[in-house]
């Protein structure tokens, strides 16, 4: 628990071990937010511009790999009530928190620090994690927060409601791309994973980052990041900041999605940066494929040969997290050699 930034951090120094390279860390270059990240109100998708909202979603994945969702019919006193919840869990004395702490990535529910590689990472992140599965939810549901005394109950609606949203997204993905309205429904969306980040103040953020660069291995992530920014998307070989929008999702195309879809859709690096006057939570919630569902290109999304070859997204996973800072080897080792 001591390893915790935010149970450390105040009004210390940065330590050595959160320092990054001079390559790869921020400098003290600022990146504007930037409202070019599309934004797209899905309340149009239900009336006669629904073919527009599509094609929207299919070229926002296209060339940004990013969008952001408004009108997206979560209630937006449960996306408030959720991050009153996620703030007051990481604000919680640490003898609350104690017990859900560990450094083993096998514990489904577990507070942690830095990434998923703290023991052998050289440089550290500046960010606490608090990350459960939330489907079966009946099963899961028993593992997670009993403190705040309303978390399991408010959090519980929250991934209800953020789950038919993903697939709502992806049916309309299905549709832009010619396929089956429920082609990623089952096994494909199975998994259902909340991460909530907290970023505490830090002492220069021009030094570390809350989160390194990286791709999201899974189908496609949901992200609640509450009104203070930090998220960056990497786009025409320059970071650019995506604004915090009120009541909004930004939407993030995975891996497994570039891969069936056969690079029509782009899984895009992104990182997150720190600032020194506030702490920022936010919330993603990941869809993805049950691990022993195989993934290979739509057939009828291959033109010639395609890109990748078939394998069991377990494979998937054991080839990531050694490799997560470098997008290009982990999708090389799953390439066709056709």
């Amino acid at each position: 628990m001591e390893k915790l930034v935010s149970s450390w951090c105040k009004n210390k120094p940065l330590p050595e071990s959160y320092i990054f390279p001079p390559e790869t860390r921020p400098g003290n270059l600022v990146v504007p937010t930037c409202n070019t990240i599309p934004v797209i109100d899905l309340s149009k998708a239900e009336g006669q511009n629904r073919t527009h909202i599509v094609q929207q979603i299919l070229k926002a994945g296209q060339d940004y790999g990013f969008f952001q969702v408004v009108n997206h019919g979560v209630p937006e006193s449960l996306m408030n009530e959720s991050m009153d919840v996620f703030k007051e869990f990481f604000e919680m004395p640490w003898k609350d928190k104690a017990m859900l702490y560990s450094e083993d990535p096998k514990n489904s529910c577990r507070l942690s620090t830095s990434s998923v590689n703290y023991a052998r990472e050289k440089i550290h992140h500046w960010r606490d994690n608090l990350r459960h599965p939330c489907h079966p939810l009946q099963d899961c549901i028993k593992h997670w927060p009993q403190k705040p005394i309303r978390y399991r109950e408010v959090v519980a609606t929250y991934t209800i409601e953020a789950k038919k949203l993903g697939l709502r997204i992806l049916e309309l993905v299905s549709e832009g791309l010619g396929l089956e309205s429920r082609y990623f429904g089952d096994k494909l969306s199975e998994s259902e994973i909340l991460s909530i980040n907290h970023y505490p103040p830090c002492p220069d953020p021009s030094l570390t980052l809350g989160v390194a660069k990286h791709c999201d291995p899974n189908l496609l992530t949901l992200l609640h990041q509450g009104d203070v920014s930090g998220l960056q998307v990497f786009n025409n070989g320059e970071w650019i900041g995506v604004e915090p929008l009120h009541n909004a999702f930004v939407v993030n195309i995975g891996n497994q999605l570039q891969i069936i879809s056969n690079n029509k859709l782009k899984s895009v690096e992104h990182r997150v940066v720190t600032n020194s006057r506030v702490a920022r939570t936010s919330a993603g919630f990941f869809i993805g494929p049950s691990e022993d569902s195989i993934i290979e290109p739509e057939k009828s999304l291959v033109d010639d040969a395609p890109f990748y070859r078939a394998f069991e997204f377990k494979d998937f996973l054991l080839h990531y997290f050694p490799n997560l800072e470098d997008n290009e080897v982990v999708m090389g080792h799953f390439k066709s050699q056709a």
